[in-house]
């Protein structure tokens, strides 16, 4: 066996509509198929591939918990720097810009609104 890549993170969440919105509206992502499970949800897609699964709850205690939470962030490759950059200030939405001289990246860290840290990484050379 060989894993080749990250299929999808699954985050549960008590504001599911809010955080379709913020995902579609923050990174470009779109919801899209979901298997009839039995609790609601949605997959939201980046081009063909689902990769953040969104899992709703009625329990604040089922959502991740900051003091135990083992899952420090995940990320994204991207393009298109500048214009997300805008798109963050035109949400008022605050980011940490890190640039990684060794790798040649340029890693923008945002926190979705339930506190999960992302980072959109993108080449210093685009």
């Amino acid at each position: 066996m060989q894993i080749r890549k990250l299929d999808h993170v699954n985050i549960w969440t008590t504001r599911l509509d809010h955080l379709i919105t913020w995902y579609s509206e923050v990174l470009g992502l779109t919801s899209g198929f979901r298997p009839n499970f039995p609790f609601p949800g949605a997959w939201m897609y980046a081009g063909d591939q689902a990769v953040v699964h969104l899992v709703g709850q009625d329990e604040p205690a089922n959502v991740g918990s900051e003091v135990k939470l083992k899952l420090e962030h995940f990320a994204f490759t991207a393009t298109g720097l500048a214009e997300f950059e805008q798109r963050l200030r035109d949400h008022d939405i605050e980011y940490k810009r890190s640039e990684i001289e060794d790798t040649r990246m340029i890693a923008i860290n945002v926190w979705d609104p339930d506190g999960n840290h992302i980072h959109v990484d993108f080449s210093m050379d685009e």
